[in-house]
């Protein structure tokens, strides 16, 4: 029929059979609609509290410690994923969950250590903000803390956080200057691929200590709480789609989505941490610098790269990813403990709207800002916050693989046996690293 159209009308233009090129683009903008939560999990991944960690890491251990990049990142993609279908599949976040289908005082439990976790990790955040400010701009720690922290917050009540981080996830592309640094200065790379590949342990505290640091900074709690939310968001905000519990048929399609978003969010994530490692390795600890005590010796790392302007683009990577996190971080308590009390929750929704769930988050805010007023060094709090993250995330793990194995949470959509065998073996590492830690510091 086409062939006899064309001889009709010899003018007739045949199908337009794309090029390799515009396969490519088309390609490349599938794979980008398919990147949300996920990338923006993966992104936060990447706060104060892990470049504060991820450089201490460095300078202290060298490349002693790349290897932990590489090793976990299967390992928390996968227990993302697994906090991602929770929600999808059930159309609520993980906290619901625990209120519907277990006893209270689990719920409460898990609550009360990710909430305490969250504030002490956000209050970091704002600390690590206001000291990297300072060394650009004349001024008091303190003042530049209260504008951040308020700043935040005003941010979270006034713009919709989809917009929000839309703009300010631009700054986080500084993050990348710690892959251009190792290209300006001496590295050993057979040693750096033997220390990749190669996992060196050592049973000293301190190496357990910063184990577990690094642990607990790329498996965070919070963020099994946020992209559970998030993908109850999704649902929320896209007509037409349900949980897949109830709209079975859009199960393949969404759970896809899910498995490329985390992996491609969480490979962002752990590329750019094994960077720093590498960069603090190759500059700091190559020069005697083993102890970071202040933001000008972190932001050192970038000098090779950036020369007097190091301070600038330290400063823009702290700044942007605190402001892209502190949302995540005061709003993932909040929305596990707004669907315990069933609340509205909801970061899309006006502060009126939500009334409740906007209050929590405030008062998490104000508290982790207050903890900047107690004279804790700011370097110092994120690696700590780190370590607690390290601590809690464990039993909580525990608890999302129990839920996601559970025909009476998941219906028939249970996580399948390649997830579920990565998701013990992930949690049965984090226990394991917080056992050596206890053993270690006896």
């Amino acid at each position: 029929m086409g062939t006899q159209a064309a001889k009709l009308n010899p003018e007739a233009k045949a199908p337009h059979s794309p090029t390799g090129k515009e396969r490519a683009v088309g390609g490349v903008n599938l794979l980008l609609q398919k990147l949300g939560p996920g990338l923006i999990t993966g992104a936060s991944d990447d706060d104060p509290s892990g470049i504060g960690t991820y450089s201490q890491v460095g300078a202290q251990f060298g490349y002693a410690l790349l290897w932990t990049m590489l090793f976990s990142y299967p390992l928390m993609a996968a227990i993302q994923e697994i906090s991602a279908r929770i929600g999808r599949v059930t159309g609520v976040g993980i906290a619901a969950n625990l209120r519907k289908n277990y006893p209270k005082p689990l719920l409460y439990s898990v609550l009360i250590v990710v909430s305490i976790a969250n504030v002490f990790n956000l209050g970091a955040d704002i600390g690590a903000m206001g000291s990297a400010a300072q060394l650009v701009l004349p001024g008091k720690i303190s003042l530049f803390i209260i504008i951040f922290g308020g700043g935040s917050l005003a941010g979270i009540l006034l713009v919709p956080y989809s917009t929000y981080a839309k703009y300010l996830k631009w700054l986080t592309l500084s993050l990348f200057s710690y892959v251009g640094v190792v290209f300006f200065t001496h590295v050993s790379w057979p040693t750096v691929l033997r220390a990749t590949l190669m996992p060196h342990l050592e049973l000293s505290k301190e190496y357990l200590t910063a184990l577990i640091a690094v642990l607990g900074t790329t498996i965070s709690p919070y963020l099994f709480f946020w992209q559970a939310s998030q993908e109850v968001e999704e649902v929320r905000n896209h007509h037409g789609e349900k949980a897949l519990k109830r709209a079975p048929a859009q199960a393949a399609q969404q759970l896809e989505r899910i498995r490329i978003d985390t992996y491609v969010g969480m490979a962002f994530s752990n590329a750019v941490a094994f960077f720093i490692i590498l960069t603090a390795a190759a500059t700091l600890h190559t020069h005697g610098i083993t102890e970071i005590s202040t933001s000008a010796q972190a932001a050192k790392a970038l000098e090779p790269l950036a020369g007097r302007f190091a301070f600038v683009l330290f400063v823009c990577g702290i700044v942007g990813t605190g402001l892209l996190a502190v949302p995540v971080l005061a709003a993932s308590a909040c929305y596990g403990i707004g669907e315990a009390r069933r609340w509205k929750t909801s970061l899309e929704r006006k502060p009126g709207e939500a009334v409740r769930f906007y209050a929590a988050i405030t008062a998490a805010t104000l508290i982790g800002l207050a903890m900047n007023f107690l004279h804790i060094d700011p370097v110092k709090a994120l690696f700590w916050a780190a370590i607690l993250n390290g601590i809690v995330a464990a039993p909580l793990m525990a608890v999302i693989m129990v839920m996601a194995s559970s025909r009476r949470v998941m219906g028939k959509l249970v996580i399948p046996t390649y997830l579920k065998a990565a998701g013990w073996i992930a949690t049965a590492v984090m226990l394991c690293a917080c056992a050596g830690l206890f053993l270690a510091w006896k």
